[in-house]
């Protein structure tokens, strides 16, 4: 009977030591790119007339302008070969697209590993908006900070996002 109550707490005490093991490797301390956030990926707000603000800032400031409104193009810091993008985008102030946040701005954080992100975001009780979309230029969720703005989190994929700019005749702002 020593011998099984032995055995038992033995395989109870490995358990638990490949659980904090497994904790410890996996834990965001231990693995900064599980909250990285690598840039801003968009710049949005309200304004009255999208349109009119769009060709206001193309005449005056030199912006590249699309119907969404412009890219910014720049070189990422970790591989200066490898192009990355920032989208400026004004909305019409009717739009839902900021609910449940009643601001007029959002802001697009580009970021790494977004489903490990925000698995640590819910458990740490982040309010998650919606559910991880996924497009060929990249992967979408809405969360909300403690000041009840909304914010886009886009893992990208800078080369999709690239080519549909090119299919669709758009320049970049650079």
């Amino acid at each position: 009977m020593k011998k099984i109550t032995l055995l038992f707490l033995l395989i109870l005490s490995s358990f638990g030591l490949g659980l904090s093991v497994n904790y410890k490797r996996t834990s965001p301390e231990n693995h900064p790119e599980l909250r990285k956030v690598t840039g801003i990926g968009g710049i949005f707000f309200k304004c009255a007339d999208p349109k009119k603000i769009r060709e206001w800032y193309g005449q005056h400031l030199g912006l590249s302008i699309n119907p969404y409104g412009s890219v910014f193009e720049w070189r990422q810091a970790a591989d200066s070969t490898r192009k990355g993008f920032t989208q400026w985008s004004p909305f019409r102030t009717s739009t839902k697209y900021f609910e449940p946040s009643r601001k007029d701005f959002m802001i697009n954080y580009r970021v790494a590993n977004l489903e490990m992100l925000v698995a640590e975001l819910r458990k740490e009780g982040v309010t998650i908006c919606d559910t991880i979309e996924s497009f060929s230029y990249g992967k979408f969720v809405h969360i909300m900070d403690p000041d009840s703005n909304k914010i886009e989190l886009w893992e990208p994929n800078d080369i999709d996002y690239e080519n549909l700019g090119i299919q669709a005749g758009y320049g970049t702002t650079k």
